[in-house]
């Protein structure tokens, strides 16, 4: 059975909802940033923190893409954007997917990909274990 792990956006979130190009945009600044620290550490991290290129099927054109693995250890992450009706009001969220042949090391980066995204939006992060994390500022 597939795994989900989720970033919803709550109030004191920094954006109230991500595009699907905007979540790709944000993997690949974190693969960036990856790709400098293995400059300065002098090996090539990049391929390491990010074992994944980022792929599209028709049937997911605006909903959701893939993250397709590089190496036996990685097989595939799925990841779409989409909101739902609570109390009248939109709450948005991305969706991280591990589907039912993902490997350990696909939920292990899953986890990864999800506490950076979470941070770096100031967002809560519900982990595919069921326990929640807060990145948002709470009084």
């Amino acid at each position: 059975m597939s795994q989900s792990a989720y970033i919803q956006f709550v109030e004191g979130s920094s954006v109230a909802s991500l595009t699907l190009d905007e979540l790709k945009d944000y993997l690949l600044q974190y693969k960036e940033q990856l790709a400098l620290t293995g400059k300065q550490l002098g090996w090539e991290y990049e391929d390491a923190g990010f074992p994944y290129s980022i792929e599209t099927k028709p049937e997911g054109e605006g909903k959701w893409f893939y993250l397709k693995g590089n190496s036996l250890r990685y097989k595939y992450i799925v990841m779409g954007v989409g909101s739902k009706t609570e109390n009248e009001t939109a709450k948005h969220f991305v969706q991280i997917v591990l589907p039912d042949d993902a490997t350990h090391g696909d939920k292990a980066k899953g986890n990864e990909f999800g506490k950076h995204l979470a941070k770096q939006l100031k967002a809560e992060l519900r982990l595919f274990n069921g326990r929640t994390m807060y990145f948002n500022p709470r009084k």
